[in-house]
């Protein structure tokens, strides 16, 4: 089945944002090799975390890309969450702007493309 646009555009910031994740994670595992890190099993916990979520984001891409609802009802908490984020960033002192551009534009951005995809998938109701 030949996915529509919106699907495909809210996949590809899916993955997009999963790619992001999964290069964090990797820049955290070449901060623990270089010894910045000031509790082993902490640093541990938040690489292993990152990676599903990264995990999560691309399976979530995938299934966007099928139309599945688990996948956008997914996408849209993670989206959600991005924009708390950036949000809650706005309070320190001084902005970090980079980070709330970085983090909040493509939840904005994704949470549109899932919510217009889901609306435009959605079977109409004749009453």
């Amino acid at each position: 089945m030949h996915a529509p646009g919106l699907a495909r555009a809210a996949a590809a910031v899916l993955a997009l944002e999963g790619a992001a994740l999964l290069v964090i994670a990797l820049m955290e595992v070449f901060g623990l090799g270089s010894g910045g890190a000031a509790n082993l099993a902490t640093a541990l916990a938040l690489i292993a975390l990152t990676l599903i979520g990264a995990g999560a984001l691309v399976a979530f891409a995938f299934g966007a890309l099928r139309g599945r609802s688990w996948a956008r009802s997914g996408g849209v908490v993670l989206q959600v969450l991005a924009i708390a984020l950036a949000l809650a960033s706005l309070t320190l002192q001084p902005v970090p702007w980079a980070f709330v551009i970085a983090v909040g534009a493509p939840g904005v951005l994704g949470l549109v493309l899932l919510l217009a995809s889901a609306r435009r998938e959605a079977p109409t109701r004749e009453e």
